[in-house]
């Protein structure tokens, strides 16, 4: 809905819609113009500071509250207005994560952050200015992923903190109850990175695993540690979180087939990750699957395919997303104007005291990295050694001709299985590059979006895929940053194919790992 803000267009759109009869009703509040030329009558819905939205005999109305005069009984005393916001989710980000950036934000603007213990699944923080007068009450209920959706469309919550991606019945459901797409860009946000990792004990001599492997344990096919390179016949005791929780339905989602297996029923189940880990960093024989921010004394597993390739959940790993299983802890908005002190919130978990705060509570927060080509050594050595038949010394040599004195961005995009769509986490890195763009970070500069493939199909067909990911991600980079000044930065594509793979092609995560998008800087 777009703000009233009263200039002629307005009064005249108003005065045509007042010439036909309307019913006599109750009004509890009157907003007038500064100069006294125009008058709105309305029920007052909710004031956020800045703007009215009241309901009128010519529907719901946000009027700029600079431009107008509130009387009548149902206006808000301005000088006591305490904006209040209600957060709600994923106990994951809850707990730890959304209080520490609430209270380096509170820091920065050098306001006073109070926290009120409300119950066992709840806080209040009251945000105060320097003379100890209150400007905002945010409430926090940590329940479950599910939960913050529900309340998010109940509208008995503002924001929904959530540890996995929102699903389309969810986005149906938000879209039904007038907030808009919660699945938009501008809607659903990620605050910050995580991963699932396979977790083990110190002492046990596996160091690595396969998401098939995985996977088969997950769903129980695999009970013993024979498979995994333990000991043979010794029982596997396998650690997963409580099926209600946002992050174990992402870890299913990620390792089981849509409407498959179901995860193994003698699982023994954690109502938190850090405590699972716990749990199997004291036995031997215990497998389980948690989040990298939670690992503390247990030890995580790379990720290997049966062609060598391995990747450890290590930051670098994480931030550029070639790590699989990605855990993305995402905040949902409503499509309505928040109260400002939460709308600047909301900017500053983009900025470098966010990023700092991030780091330190255990989570890859989404800065851009940059990487130069002469640091990428492994991965060229590894493009050399997986070359197929295909792949020439020429290909690889143009490529890092085309390359050399540039540097990579850490954000890469990807794509959905099965979907031509960018996955979450490339849509928010699409925002954030854009964002960048329109900031002039990359005035002056060449930025480069190469496209890389799988090396399923030929090599010539797959440089044309690997062409065409690149201009379509070139493109919604560019339609997002709607104020960039493109004269002053230059974008580009180049695409290389299957030249350089970044996990074995035998597996379909692998696969999808190798298919890409990069951002070079020079």
């Amino acid at each position: 809905m777009r703000p009233v803000r009263f200039g002629a267009a307005m009064i005249a759109a108003l005065f045509l819609c007042s010439l036909a009869p309307q019913p006599a009703a109750a009004q509890d509040v009157t907003l007038t113009s500064r100069d006294g030329s125009f008058t709105l009558d309305g029920t007052l819905t909710t004031f956020d500071g800045e703007f009215y939205l009241i309901e009128t005999i010519y529907g719901p109305l946000t009027v700029d509250g600079l431009g107008v005069t509130c009387t009548g009984p149902g206006c808000p005393d301005l000088e006591a207005f305490v904006a209040e916001v209600t957060l709600s989710g994923a106990e994951a980000m809850g707990s730890v994560l959304m209080p520490a950036l609430l209270e380096a934000f509170a820091a920065q603007r050098g306001l006073r952050a109070a926290r009120e213990i409300r119950d066992p699944l709840g806080f209040t923080y009251i945000l105060s200015d320097p003379e100890a007068r209150p400007l905002a009450r945010l409430d926090f209920r940590l329940t479950t992923t599910d939960e913050g959706f529900a309340d998010l469309v109940a509208d008995e919550a503002d924001v929904a903190m959530a540890a996995r991606e929102i699903r389309p019945p969810e986005v149906a459901l938000g879209r039904e109850a007038g907030l808009g797409t919660l699945s938009a860009p501008r809607q659903g946000r990620i605050v910050a990175l995580d991963a699932f990792t396979a977790v083990v004990a110190p002492e046990n001599p596996v160091t690595r695993i396969s998401m098939e492997v995985l996977a088969a344990a997950l769903d129980g096919q695999i009970e013993n540690w024979g498979p995994l390179g333990g000991p043979e016949g010794e029982r596997l005791h396998l650690h997963l979180l409580d099926s209600g929780l946002g992050a174990q339905q992402a870890i299913e989602a990620l390792l089981l087939p849509a409407g498959g297996a179901a995860t193994a029923p003698n699982a023994v189940r954690h109502s938190d990750a850090a405590a699972l880990a716990d749990a199997v960093a004291d036995d031997p024989f215990a497998l389980g699957i948690t989040l990298q921010s939670a690992v503390g004394s247990a030890r995580g597993l790379a990720l290997s395919g049966a062609c060598g390739f391995s990747v450890p959940p290590e930051d670098a790993a994480i931030r550029s997303e070639d790590y699989p299983l990605m855990a993305p802890l995402f905040l949902y908005t409503p499509n309505r104007r928040l109260p400002a002190i939460m709308r600047d919130f909301l900017s500053f978990l983009s900025s470098p005291a966010a990023e700092r705060v991030i780091r330190r509570a255990g989570f890859t927060d989404l800065a851009a990295r940059r990487m130069p080509l002469s640091d990428q050594g492994d991965r060229l050595a590894k493009a050399i050694t997986a070359a197929g038949s295909e792949t020439t010394l020429r290909d690889l040599q143009q490529m890092v001709a085309a390359l050399e004195g540039a540097e990579r961005l850490s954000p890469t995009f990807r794509f959905r299985t099965g979907a031509a769509g960018l996955d979450a986490p490339s849509r928010g890195n699409a925002l954030l590059l854009a964002e960048a763009l329109e900031a002039g970070v990359y005035d002056g500069q060449e930025v480069i979006f190469v496209g890389f493939s799988d090396g399923e199909g030929s090599a010539a067909a797959n440089l044309r895929i690997a062409r065409t990911r690149a201009d379509t991600v070139m493109k919604a980079v560019r339609a997002l940053a709607e104020m960039a000044d493109f004269d002053r930065v230059t974008l580009r594509t180049e695409a290389f194919g299957e030249a350089m793979p970044m996990a074995c092609d035998d597996t379909e995560w692998g696969r999808r790992v190798n298919r890409r998008v990069e951002v070079w800087v020079r």
